[in-house]
């Protein structure tokens, strides 16, 4: 059994969440010679839902963060990041796993996208997303939901 779990994210969280993003984010960004702590702020505010957000815990600690929105008949996950010194410790497998799991009650697929050059891209296509688009900077991925619509 896990000790992961999710707890609701209030606006007064923006600035730590925006810390731990920035953390995760920074070396693929450096990759692609994109990181800006200032765009990297105004695209987090642009993004900013706590509806839709969960911050992933282990125990009391707050590890990392995930947003899962609504879009059209699909869900779009749009952000996963966790903290670098918690990732490899499946953090990100069990939040796909919970993902899936509401894609298939609600029958819907999921997509996302990736930073060309991230780690990221790995992880995703381990679990069973695969690539339908591509940007400048970014892999966009879908997730197919096996159950009969």
């Amino acid at each position: 059994m896990s000790n992961f779990s999710f707890q609701p994210v209030q606006a007064e969280d923006f600035e730590a969440m925006l810390a731990l993003r920035m953390t995760a984010l920074r070396e693929s960004l450096e990759r692609l010679g994109r990181f800006d702590l200032q765009r990297g702020r105004e695209r987090f505010q642009a993004a900013f839902a706590p509806e839709f957000m969960q911050h992933i815990c282990c125990g009391a600690e707050r590890i990392g963060f995930m947003t899962l929105k609504p879009d059209g008949a699909m869900l779009k996950l749009e952000q996963l990041y966790v903290a670098p010194e918690r990732q490899d410790q499946r953090v990100g497998a069990w939040v796909i796993s919970w993902v899936k799991d509401r894609a298939r009650a609600a029958g819907q697929d999921v997509t996302l996208s990736a930073l060309k050059q991230s780690d990221a891209n790995r992880f995703y296509l381990r679990h069973g997303f695969k690539q339908v688009g591509e940007s400048d900077f970014d892999i966009d991925y879908r997730w197919t939901c096996e159950v009969a619509r």
